[in-house]
């Protein structure tokens, strides 16, 4: 049973061995908080994990008997505001010109096999009943004739609880809803780092890290997506907490629009972690018989370390959220033309680049921006998805054919949110973009936003797209957004529902993809949004894979990935190789460190093959053939990181396969240092101790417990006097080490 209920106390207990989250209902019918942390041995009474009966100076009680029992110094599961808990709650709503202090008391619990759907919204999901429970927990608030429904689940062998809430309106007037969280849990203390991903365009999700103290501390995103400037997770980890060791309690919100990640602190030094779409300019009405409900909360335990709770996050999101058909079956490798051509190119050109890169040996060619309407630069034609006649007179099937023809699959760039001023559909349809008729709208990228929270615009892209889609045979979609919503404003909805706008937004957004998906379950979908502005789980529930950033020079996506590597798999991350001086940074990176850094996500190109010498051409070839051989291991494999790009000069990180018996490690040095130290090691995760290990390619072995303990040697590095040795040296080294387990011990 992976949830125990004991119905005289009314305590809840979700455990599966790996993590327990313990909760009852208060004397006043409301839920407080006992435990979450590492599995506790089940038991009769969790009563005493929280104190009732100490009454506490200057605080507001509810009962005149029972001066203890406060709101304010109690942990709770979804808490109000107003009766005593001055704190952020986790809900706000009221009856329409009324104030009304929200008052869920507890009615009963339903138990479910498996994980049930969330209406509309992308979520973790279960396929065999066996490997989930959900816990409802179904709550009335009398006054309101509303019912709130807290949902919790909890997976088989993985250390990961959800949550979401839904809200019903069991009454004859409509109900407003301006604030609700998909989860809210309070600690008893504050003894813990609070880790972000923070950034910007070209330099997404770097790794951030402060102390708790007093107040709120807080991400959020109000641009109409999850963003490149905070990415929607946020992780406690204890003060003496590693990437191998202590304690961490991660928070991933399933969303892809504006969001709050908070974690306040009060005067008892107890932490309330909040997560939900952001209040500010969010209000809905929930008219009779109506319902709201929130996205999911993904909250991951580990007793072992940043490293445990990735690998909790990972194994969730590749077996219980990316699309199933995607699960197991390889991606391709990829070349996309957008560095080697931008606007400028022909089908001939095209053709070119599509057969030299088929005798690299790479797998699916992706025509991006500029193939649709009168597209020769950034300013024009997004909404005209009919193919340039100038540029492709053969049309779009005839480039697939001659794509298809050098047995390579066929993909293409669209950015179906967008609508340029310069356009016949912006010209046929002006009120479809996003703004308030008759003013200013702002530009971004000089393109205005489709109002995706109206149907007809929704169906109109899903026809245009499924007809390229059938037409040309299309394998791949790269999904693209350039810019965030300003003047938020739907001409379609009335003036007392523009606090609808922004959910209703991302609704059709996931209705659009959701059709897609449903339609063409053999296409590919690679979400994009400027880059990594839309990094987010929401996104991964119908696109398993998406552009990590649009900065592809080596080492600054060393830090990119090994921040995104937070929660999100490897294989959900498009990591490319791109030509040098890289078009971001005008930096040189070797070629090879590149490839060793690219490897460690979905391998592609952005570089013209026409322009590569015979040398690089071979390279290129090995290193095609090299992530084909281990791109399962890549894909299925525990990812450990090693060594820290935030905290100096070296960054490494390893995968290992799940029985332990193989691992491919990258290690990276961004700058050289004169006289280095002779020996250089360094120390491995993840591998069997007793286990002997070949370095492939090196007639080198190791037990595990050396390599775990000691560290893999590194090869020489240049000292200035011993270049007849020296096997590495220079700015922007790499190597990559690929170790196999062997049965003969004789050999180390």
């Amino acid at each position: 049973m992976l949830i125990q209920v004991n119905e005289e106390k009314k305590q809840f207990h979700l455990t599966n061995g790996l993590v327990s989250y313990i909760f009852h209902v208060m004397k006043n019918g409301q839920l407080g908080h006992l435990y979450y942390g590492r599995a506790l041995r089940h038991r009769e009474d969790f009563s005493h994990m929280q104190a009732y009966d100490v009454p506490t100076a200057a605080s507001c009680h509810i009962y005149p008997d029972d001066p203890a029992f406060c709101l304010e110094t109690l942990r709770q599961e979804y808490p109000v505001y107003g009766n005593s808990d001055f704190r952020e709650p986790a809900i706000s709503v009221y009856r329409k010109n009324e104030n009304h202090i929200p008052d869920f008391k507890y009615e009963t619990y339903r138990l479910l096999n498996g994980k049930p759907k969330l209406k509309g919204l992308p979520a973790t999901y279960s396929e065999k009943k066996d490997s989930a429970s959900t816990l409802q927990i179904i709550l009335k608030d009398e006054y309101l004739k509303a019912e709130l429904i807290l949902n919790y689940s909890i997976f088989l062998g993985k250390p990961v609880i959800t949550r979401s809430a839904s809200l019903k309106n069991e009454g004859a007037e409509a109900l407003t809803l301006d604030r609700m969280m998909g989860a809210s849990i309070d600690f008893p203390d504050k003894d813990f780092i609070f880790t972000h991903l923070a950034g910007a365009w070209s330099r997404e999700r770097h790794i951030k890290e402060r102390k708790l103290e007093t107040g709120i501390q807080s991400i959020a995103s109000l641009r109409g997506a999850s963003s490149h400037h905070h990415n929607p997770f946020l992780a406690l980890k204890r003060l003496d907490a590693t990437e191998h060791s202590g304690e961490v309690f991660g928070f991933n919100f399933v969303y892809s629009s504006n969001f709050i990640m908070q974690a306040e602190v009060d005067h008892y030094d107890m932490t309330r972690v909040t997560a939900g779409i952001h209040p500010f300019h969010f209000r809905w009405d929930v008219h009779p018989e109506e319902s709201f409900q929130s996205p999911e909360v993904v909250m991951v335990y580990s007793d072992r370390g940043m490293n445990g709770m990735s690998q909790g996050f990972h194994d969730l999101y590749r077996e219980n959220l990316i699309p199933s058909q995607w699960r197991e079956e390889e991606r391709p490798v990829l070349i996309n033309n957008w560095e080697a051509t931008y606007f400028d190119f022909n089908e001939d050109k095209l053709a070119e680049i599509a057969n030299s890169a088929s005798e690299l040996g790479i797998e699916l060619f992706v025509l991006d921006d500029g193939w649709f309407g009168k597209r020769n630069d950034d300013t024009s034609s997004l909404g005209d998805w009919h193919v340039d006649e100038h540029k492709l007179p053969n049309g779009l099937k005839s480039l697939a054919e001659k794509v298809q023809h050098e047995g390579m699959k066929f993909g293409l760039w669209f950015e179906p949110e967008m609508i340029s001023p310069d356009s016949d559909l912006f010209r046929n349809h002006p009120d479809w973009a996003v703004g308030v008729p008759d003013q200013h709208r702002t530009l971004g990228r000089n393109q205005l936003v489709l109002d995706f929270s109206r149907a007809e615009i929704v169906d109109y892209m899903y026809g245009k797209i499924s007809k390229i889609i059938d037409e040309t045979g299309l394998s791949y979609i790269k999904w693209d957004m350039n810019r965030n919503i300003t003047e938020a404003f739907s001409a379609k909805l009335r003036a007392d529902q523009q606090g609808e706008f922004f959910h209703r937004y991302i609704l059709g957004v996931y209705q659009l993809y959701e059709r897609l998906t449903a339609e063409f379950p053999h296409v590919l979908f690679e979400s994009c949004a400027g880059g990594g502005g839309r990094f987010d789980p929401g996104m991964m529930y119908y696109a398993p894979q998406a552009w990590t950033s649009d900065d592809t020079d080596a080492v600054e996506r060393l830090k990119i990935q090994y921040g995104t590597s937070l929660a999100y798999p490897l294989y959900s991350m498009g990591s490319h190789v791109s030509a040098v001086p890289n078009h971001q940074t005008l930096r040189n990176v070797p070629l090879s460190t590149r490839a060793n850094t690219a490897y460690f996500g979905t391998f592609g190109y952005e570089l013209d093959p026409l322009k590569l010498s015979e040398e690089e051409r071979e390279e290129i070839k090995a290193q095609v053939a090299l992530y084909k051989q281990r791109r399962s291991l890549i894909r299925d494999g525990d990812f450990y990181r090693l060594l820290n790009p935030f905290h100096g000069n070296e960054t490494a990180w390893m995968v290992v396969s799940k029985d332990r018996t193989e691992a491919l490690a990258g290690w990276y040095k961004v700058l050289s240092g004169a006289n280095p130290p002779k020996l250089q090691t360094l120390r491995l995760a993840g591998l069997d101790e007793a286990l002997v290990y070949e370095v492939q390619g090196e007639d080198r072995y190791y037990y595990g417990d050396e390599l775990l303990s000691s560290g893999l040697p590194l090869p020489t590095e240049f000292n200035g006097v011993n270049s007849e040795h020296a096997k590495r040296g220079g700015d922007y080294q790499s190597q990559i080490f690929y170790l196999k387990s062997t049965d003969d011990t004789s050999l180390v």
